[in-house]
């Protein structure tokens, strides 16, 4: 109710209402790209090698793009280069002291980095497209010409640079995150498709009843638990000395720091897809006929033994990996301590100084690996429920954790926004 009463509210400020309604007209764009299919694809035989590869990596990469990757439309490759992209780039910020130092100019250092990340996005659509056009879709094609084939490479790195640029205008000039968002769309326009899906399952006898039932359990306890940790913080009490200027007193007041229990929100989830998917997805470039993909597919894969448990193994290690890395990004220990320092205030039972920043670093630490665990469990219970039953659905724990967790970013984003412009009206 809460969601819905902020948009009503959202809706009647005319400033608002047009972010809304940009926001909304993007995705519409998004999803006509979506439907737009690459040149010189032979539509029946791109269907049978869908049909006879409908789960595992397939079924992944076609929830991602929203359908565009099982279809090859221009939108095939979907945003996973820029996602790519910015994980190569933040992971060599914290190796690099340069990049480090980049990162620490304020706006134009970002600036300067973001820029860097879509040279490399293209150059990685650039790669991914040579391998899907000379690879994983050669026999799909209807004209072999190598000219066919620079119009097939060109028109997908072009459908990714266009979704790197759609979600950047989002950022500027509609509500929430841009990229966040172009996969909430993919993943939510595929919502009907696995409904039918599982209704014509339980019409075949193939899907149990019992193992639906067990899935709608689940998600219905995902969605709750997600809510409950994005929501939760914990606050840090904070006392704030008494200073006598002059003839006034300052100071003297009790407050908190507001730590919010999952740091890095859906990013973890997204980046541990992203990389498990490298050795599969070249794995499919190269073809079935050899030895990388016969080790993939044994024991990098959902569906191989004991590839299944390998793949959950890596996905937990990489969940848990990048939580701690966003969360140590996202709040900077020694910066809160050494504020707090220079505006009189501490930590009560705590010394100022390290002493202030070990305590947050510590609390931060106990927050992010409790925020780890809960997205690695989400992550790896429907893999397991697909393992051991005849259920198996695209949109699930990963899927939910995505699709909730960008909503509740959304809606934040909304809410601050709307505060921002009511102090901006009180003050002018």
């Amino acid at each position: 109710m809460g969601m819905i009463q902020t948009l009503v509210q959202a809706w009647k400020i005319p400033e608002m209402r047009k972010k809304i309604l940009y926001t909304l007209i993007m995705m519409v764009v998004f999803r006509l790209g979506s439907n737009i299919p690459v040149p010189c694809i032979d539509r029946s035989q791109l269907a049978a090698m869908f049909d006879a590869n409908e789960s595992g990596l397939f079924g992944l990469f076609d929830l991602f793009s929203g359908g565009s990757f099982s279809n090859f439309t221009i939108f095939a490759l979907s945003i996973t280069p820029y996602i790519t992209a910015s994980i190569i780039l933040q992971l060599l910020t914290v190796a690099i002291p340069k990049l480090e130092e980049l990162a620490k100019q304020g706006q134009e250092g970002q600036r300067k980095i973001a820029q860097w990340t879509r040279y490399l996005t293209v150059v990685l659509a650039l790669v991914q497209a040579i391998g899907y056009t000379f690879g994983l879709f050669r026999n799909v094609l209807s004209d072999n010409s190598i000219f066919a084939k620079i119009v097939i490479v060109l028109t997908l790195v072009a459908g990714t640079a266009f979704l790197m640029w759609l979600g950047e205008r989002i950022n500027e000039n509609g509500i929430g995150n841009g990229i966040s968002l172009i996969i909430f769309a993919g993943i939510v326009s595929r919502i009907p498709t696995s409904i039918s899906r599982t209704i014509k399952g339980l019409s075949a006898g193939t899907v149990s009843i019992v193992s639906v039932i067990i899935f709608l359990i689940f998600a219905l306890a995902v969605i709750m638990g997600i809510v409950m940790v994005q929501e939760g913080n914990r606050k840090i009490p904070v006392q704030y000395a008494k200073r006598v200027v002059g003839r006034k007193m300052y100071g003297g007041q009790s407050t908190h720091i507001p730590l919010k229990v999952n740091q890095a929100g859906v990013i973890p989830v997204i980046f541990a897809i992203s990389l498990l998917q490298i050795p599969a997805t070249i794995a499919y470039m190269t073809g079935n006929d050899n030895g990388f993909s016969r080790f993939v597919a044994k024991y990098l894969s959902t569906t191989g033994t004991p590839g299944i448990w390998i793949y959950l193994v890596l996905d937990i290690l990489l969940i848990i990996f990048f939580t701690y890395f966003y969360g140590s990004i996202t709040v900077n220990p020694l910066e809160i301590a050494d504020n707090m320092k220079a505006n009189g205030g501490f930590i009560p039972g705590i010394r100022p100084g390290k002493p202030t920043s070990d305590y947050i670093g510590k609390v931060l630490s106990r927050l992010n690996f409790a925020s780890a665990i809960f997205l690695a469990i989400i992550a790896a219970i429907p893999i397991i429920i697909g393992h051991f039953t005849s259920f198996s659905s695209s949109f699930g724990g990963t899927s939910l954790i995505i699709a909730v967790g960008v909503a509740l970013d959304t809606m934040k984003a909304l809410e601050t926004q709307m505060v921002m412009r009511n102090y901006s009206g009180f003050l002018k």
